[in-house]
């Protein structure tokens, strides 16, 4: 009985070193987390939503 205890514990400490690799390479094969921003062209709307605050909408029209 102590001896499969034993074996599940290594087994487990393995899967968790190889996950951790695989963490740590994916990390760096995808540029540290950089994420490169699109500038848009125009101002975009979903439905009824801005893309700017609405105070700042407000105050750009002048009231």
């Amino acid at each position: 009985m102590p001896g499969s205890i034993v074996v599940v514990l290594v087994l487990l400490a393995a899967i968790a070193v190889v996950a951790i690799a695989a963490t740590v390479l994916a990390v760096l094969r995808d540029g540290r987390g950089e994420v490169r921003s699109e500038p848009s062209e125009e101002p975009w709307t979903a439905g009824n939503l801005p893309s700017e605050p609405y105070a700042q909408i407000r105050f750009k029209s002048g009231f």
